[in-house]
């Protein structure tokens, strides 16, 4: 079967597209996305192609624009460029050039899918790629979703030339007198891909002359056997994982019991930044004393006592308000603030954590809403001694990351309220109170 007919065939196996849909080809200029657009045009699809200049080759990153404009008028089809400053943006996003490119055209190419209503976002990646790939996330240490390579399919992007080596897109190109251009960067062994190409599969391939077609029937197998352990892996955590607000709350005990934990950990941690390595830490945080954590970029895992805690790290925002009058709402970084007075007998007294109910004359304003500090002490609702904020968190059994989310309320140095938790004593309801000042705490509105 030629490659035209192959193309064709792995597009409605795979339901890529519709002959009606209208696609975002991403052109470089090379054989493989010449090859792309051809084979689209002779199909009969409508697409328009988009170009990335990463202005990283200087006069061949200009000659690379001009030949994919070129492009567009000989398929008669509209060509997007975009110049983008790659190295500026590595380096402030403090990322490889690799990445910043990466990221900066499928940001690019989503925004164009947006503002144009086109289809997808179609890919040049044969099937040489996608082995590279395998055995990139190999080496560097993978979870079953590294071992079956870039999906055919993966959202709005799609590559309909995975099934296809990169010598049959070759062989295409040269038949159908296709014109492309080179990129010198792609022989520069500097990039752990093009090691690979050049150095590594080239050696593999003496010993194992069939290793690419084994590994892209390995690539099939395990496409399969992704679906099947993904859901027994969904079927295991529905049974492990609380979830409450922003934080996700994992019984150690009930963790320790599953027949494979490091299994369960890793698919569990990678959703929230963290890679393979970090499995044996989150292991050994298994057996550690309460406070011990693991970091990635954006998440920690903590050890609370009988817990594994994995929640948010959020940048931190404003330190402190000042609430200056005694009616309306204060948003802050955890929620928001309804202040209210009322009549002393209008009021219910009952208990309920998200609500403070003060004798008003008692207040002072402005009052001061801030993060709790190390040091800081009330006197809780009922008690007649003083207590540090950090004892009462113990008894209260609050874990790390609630302890950094605690705020208070102050005035004159005196805590009036911790908020959601306590109110001060000396600051509550009596029989004698004739006016309260009502502060109801909403969590679930944020800044």
């Amino acid at each position: 079967m030629n490659l035209l007919l192959q193309f064709e065939a792995f597009i409605r196996q795979t339901r890529m597209f519709e002959k009606s849909d209208h696609l975002l080809l991403a052109v470089s200029g090379g054989v493989d996305s010449s090859v792309l657009c051809e084979l689209c045009s002779k199909s009969g699809y409508e697409h328009t192609i988009a170009h990335c200049n990463f202005q990283l080759r200087g006069k061949e990153s200009e000659r690379d624009e001009e030949f994919v404009r070129s492009m567009g008028k000989k398929y008669s089809v509209e060509v997007l460029v975009k110049k983008f400053d790659t190295e500026k943006y590595a380096t402030e996003q403090k990322v490889s050039i690799q990445v910043a490119a990466r990221e900066l055209r499928y940001a690019w190419f989503h925004e164009i899918l947006d503002s144009k209503k086109l289809k997808c976002i179609v890919t040049a990646h044969h099937l040489d790629d996608n082995i590279e790939t395998l055995l990139m996330n190999f080496f560097k240490g993978t979870g079953i979703s590294g071992m079956r390579g870039m999906l055919p399919k993966a959202g709005k992007l799609v590559r309909p030339l995975l099934f296809a080596r990169k010598e049959e897109l070759l062989q295409f190109a040269k038949e159908n007198q296709l014109d492309w251009v080179e990129d010198s960067s792609n022989q520069s062994d500097k990039y752990s891909r093009n090691y690979l190409r050049h150095q590594l599969i080239p050696v593999i391939e003496k010993l194992y002359p069939s290793v690419i077609e084994n590994l892209g029937n390995n690539i099939e197998r395990f496409r399969e056997l992704e679906k099947f352990h993904n859901e027994a892996v969904q079927l295991q955590l529905k049974k492990l994982v609380e979830v409450k607000g922003e934080e996700v709350q994992i019984p150690i005990l009930k963790l320790k019991k599953m027949a494979s934990v490091k299994t369960i950990i890793y698919e569990l941690i990678s959703i929230y930044g963290f890679g393979p390595a970090a499995v044996e830490e989150v292991v050994h945080l298994l057996e550690s004393e309460t406070g011990k954590y693991v970091l990635s970029s954006s998440h920690r895992i903590l050890k609370n006592r009988n817990w594994l805690i994995i929640s948010p790290r959020n940048p931190e925002k404003q330190e402190q308000v000042v609430v200056e009058k005694g009616e309306g709402s204060i948003r802050f970084q955890n929620g928001e603030l309804v202040l209210k007075k009322k009549a002393a007998s209008n009021t219910e007294l009952v208990a309920n954590n998200g609500k403070a109910l003060i004798d008003e004359e008692k207040i002072n304003f402005p009052l001061l809403l801030r993060k709790w500090r190390p040091g800081d002490y009330f006197y809780p609702l009922g008690m007649t001694k003083k207590k540090k904020l950090a004892r009462f968190f113990i008894d209260q059994k609050l874990s790390l990351a609630q302890k950094e989310k605690t705020w208070v309320i102050e005035m004159n140095k005196k805590i009036v309220w911790i908020v959601g938790l306590r109110i001060d004593d000396r600051f509550k309801v009596t029989n004698q109170t004739k006016k309260v000042l009502e502060i109801t705490f909403d969590q679930n509105v944020l800044i």
